[in-house]
């Protein structure tokens, strides 16, 4: 599937989902495509975007921001004043997309679902397989729970050593690769 192409599995619901309706288009025409918009504390209007390669630039978030601004006051969805927040996911980045999961695979990650699965609705752990319609989290006490995409409502990685080392030898090798 196409890097732009590739849907999120979760998706923000009464005016961050409006704003996500307006502006994902504009993101992707600019070469980045959407993980997540929420409006904190009723006064930051935060998105974030990734590139392809992974690293979201300075000047890549200023793109992004000069492009969805002017949208987002014309289509006056937001009837408070707010400042308006782009920047990318970070190591610890919510897991949006069923590449998330992938590439996150063996990290530890927080999930939260939408429906009580063993008991509880949150959980932590590795993610250790993942596929078309589930991913496998392991909670590293011989407990492993399987966890249909459709179920969530949350998932981020947690920053540890393993991920920040992983995260830099990728970087490292995208820019070293030729081309």
């Amino acid at each position: 599937m196409d890097f732009f192409d590739e849907p999120r599995l979760i998706k923000e619901t009464g005016v961050e989902g409006k704003v996500a309706a307006i502006i994902e288009p504009l993101i992707k025409q600019l070469g980045f495509r959407l993980i997540r918009i929420i409006f904190l504390n009723r006064v930051t209007l935060q998105i974030m975007a990734e590139s392809l390669f992974g690293i979201l630039t300075i000047r890549d978030c200023e793109r992004i921001s000069r492009a969805i601004s002017p949208v987002l006051d014309v289509a006056n969805l937001i009837k408070a004043h707010y400042c308006l927040e782009v920047s990318s996911p970070g190591i610890d980045r919510p897991l949006v997309r069923k590449s998330d999961f992938l590439n996150g695979s063996g990290h530890l990650a927080k999930i939260h679902t939408s429906v009580m699965l063993h008991g509880r609705r949150k959980f932590c752990g590795k993610i250790a397989d993942s596929n078309d319609e589930s991913f496998l989290l392991d909670d590293g006490l011989n407990q492993e729970v399987r966890i249909s995409y459709s179920d969530l409502c949350g998932a981020h990685l947690i920053l540890t050593d393993s991920l920040i080392r992983d995260v830099f030898c990728k970087e490292k090798r995208m820019r070293s690769a030729p081309g």
